[in-house]
């Protein structure tokens, strides 16, 4: 079988196998599936000549390429055979901050629109949290012409770079909706993507492309303190991309980072978040210089080292201390929820308030690992109200959570929903602290739910601080693929009172929404009355007792 061989690829793999650069686990994986998936395919070839346009481009006009700019840069310029469109239409870059994420997107962005690229009305648009931010690669682009005196090729102002030949505009915006006008844009560029609380404003713009030929996005960005947003997404992408789970999402996923914390106290490993390190250039020794002082600042000011572990590594290790948990442990809930039909289980409730959320789950036991499935209920007047950054919309079509339209939450919704499945599981027990219980235990009991309400809730969380402990450690819980769930752990925080006793509290009162954690601990405390086994002659019977 004939593999494709585009430009740089061998030299950078090569530099790897040989020991001569470290990669990091998501970069052994791309290589994996680009020599599987992509280099083996005959529909599909690299642009020789506009790849080393480019290359010649950007070491003239801006500064020498390093060797992942060149490596990704082929699979910028990528083709189908059968119409000549852009293989990989969108593509990713998560490095560590310093890593000249900026520097190639001004390279590229201005060759765009140049004539070299000879594509007429090909804009590209910068899109950033800030203004601030999103003039970076503008200003860059706009000096670079100034220093080359190639105004009679450029037409410049404060907000637009024109190329006269092409009549393609450079230009940059906010995440503000009412500039998210994408009516001829070739390409599109996302800068510091982990401020994304959702992939809204990227939807929107990606809405408008495809008029121009080629349309590409690029996302760029370092891991930030945003959990369950973009950033988070699109790293999920990434892996069903590379474990086979997705073989049509034509991202191409380059993801630098540390693999473990402990790679963070070896600087030889450093170069697996920033692949700069790689280089021996004036400009990379002065960055190790700079990352090492900050390293060894965080000896005296310890403070400083969670942002030092996000930017400098493009790793989230989280706050031991008071996150329930780390975010890998987080992440690895998600597995596939197995078959439970007609499987005992124990429900948890969360009605503490009824003016914003509630949330009922079901809690079941296979082998020493507990799957967990929650629904909540959310008051629409709350959330106008309060403008959750959360992207409520997109659980509620996922059929996370239901939006409702009335005064206060009634508690037959959560009772109701319980009824269903009742249809489908043997609930053994309804669980729930003692708040509100005057209006849900009437309804239980009509509907014939063995509970039980939590005089003491503080005293239920100690006691099951240590299941949830060992469960998130072990990889024990399993909640399927639910983001919202994993919002409402990741808005959680652990207290330790002076005897070692540890509460489950919110991080912020309002918008930090901690609800189905609260249901899944009330089903955690009476999880030994869930039946390892099922006796299936006695289930069906029940079924056939209950009237529908």
């Amino acid at each position: 079988m004939t593999m494709l061989q585009p430009y740089f690829f061998d030299e950078y793999v090569d530099l790897y196998e040989r020991g001569i650069i470290p990669f990091n686990k998501e970069r052994i994986q791309l290589i994996d599936y680009l020599k599987k998936e992509v280099l083996i395919r005959d529909d599909i070839y690299f642009d020789d000549e506009m790849i080393q346009k480019f290359v010649r481009y950007a070491e003239k006009n801006f500064f020498p390429l390093a060797k992942y700019q060149k490596f990704i840069t082929p699979f910028i310029f990528c083709y189908q055979k059968e119409d000549d469109e852009v293989f990989f239409d969108e593509i990713l870059n998560s490095i560590a901050r310093g890593g000249g994420k900026n520097g190639f997107m001004s390279a590229r962005d201005s060759f765009f629109i140049s004539p070299l690229y000879n594509v007429r009305n090909y804009d590209v648009t910068i899109t950033a949290n800030s203004e601030k931010q999103g003039k970076v690669s503008f200003k860059e682009v706009y000096e670079m012409v100034q220093m080359n005196r190639l105004e009679t090729q450029f037409y410049l102002t404060k907000m637009a770079i024109t190329n006269r030949v092409t009549n393609s505009i450079f230009s940059y915006r906010t995440n503000n909706p009412k500039t998210m006008d994408s009516a001829r844009d070739g390409c599109l560029e996302f800068d510091e993507i982990h401020q994304f609380e959702s992939s809204d404003l990227v939807d929107i713009q990606r809405s408008g492309l495809g008029k121009i030929k080629n349309p590409r996005t690029f996302y760029n960005g370092t891991n930030g303190h945003v959990r369950e947003g973009f950033y988070d997404k699109i790293l999920e992408r990434a892996q069903k991309i590379f474990s086979g789970e997705n073989k049509n999402d034509r991202l191409f996923p380059f993801i630098c980072k540390i693999d473990t914390i402990d790679e963070m106290d070896n600087p030889k490993m450093w170069s697996k978040a920033n692949p700069m390190f790689e280089e021996d250039t004036s400009y990379s020794r002065r960055l190790f210089s700079t990352v090492k002082k900050e390293y060894d600042k965080l000896q005296e000011e310890p403070s400083g080292r969670r942002e030092f572990v996000v930017k400098r590594m493009n790793f989230t290790e989280g706050d031991s201390e008071k996150d329930v948990t780390t975010h890998e442990k987080l992440m690895a809930t998600n597995q596939p929820i197995p078959d439970l039909k007609i499987h005992s289980c124990v429900a948890g409730f969360d009605y503490a308030s009824i003016r914003d959320f509630a949330t009922v789950g079901l809690l079941f036991k296979e082998d020493d690992k507990y799957i967990w499935f929650q629904h909540s209920f959310a008051r629409k007047q709350f959330l106008d109200t309060f403008k959750l950054k959360a992207p409520i919309k997109d659980w509620e079509s996922k059929g996370l959570v239901t939006i409702l339209d009335e005064p206060s939450i009634d508690p037959r919704h959560l009772v109701d929903w319980l009824v269903e499945k009742r249809k489908h599981y043997n609930i053994e027990i309804v669980a729930s602290d003692g708040f509100r219980m005057d209006l849900l235990r009437p309804l239980l009991d009509e509907n014939e739910f063995a509970n039980e309400f939590f005089r003491n809730p503080r005293g239920v969380q100690a006691k099951v601080a240590p299941i949830i402990e060992d469960g998130f450690a072990n990889e024990r819980f399993i909640f399927g693929d639910d983001p919202m769930m994993r919002w409402y752990t990741n808005n959680t925080y652990i207290k330790e009172d002076s005897l070692g006793n540890r509460t489950f509290l919110k991080k912020e009162p309002i918008r930090r929404k901690t609800d189905g954690f609260h249901a899944f601990l009330a089903a955690l405390y009476k999880r030994e009355l869930i039946a390892e086994t099922i006796d299936y002659d006695d289930a069906f019977d029940m079924l056939d007792e209950i009237e529908f």
